[in-house]
């Protein structure tokens, strides 16, 4: 199976009136390797990395202290 050099996430979220409010984010594949030995996929400021599965399992990798990522959807873009 091919791997995928570029995902994009979408974070959905409750936004300040109760609706739900969708982010995307534009990842590509770096060369390190995550917990799982899938490909990590990141943002362009490096604060943003994301394990992805060939079958788009996607585990959020904190980069800094205090974060609680999210699972997002993830989409390949060809």
């Amino acid at each position: 199976m091919k791997t995928v050099d570029r995902y994009r996430l979408t974070f959905t979220h409750p936004g300040p009136d109760a609706r739900m409010v969708a982010d995307e984010v534009i990842v590509e594949r770096t060369e390190a390797k995550g917990p799982g030995g899938h490909p990590v996929y990141s943002d362009p400021t490096g604060i943003l990395r994301a394990e992805i599965s060939p079958a788009g399992e996607v585990r959020m990798l904190a980069s800094g202290a205090y974060q609680t990522p999210i699972n997002p959807a993830a989409e390949p873009i060809a």
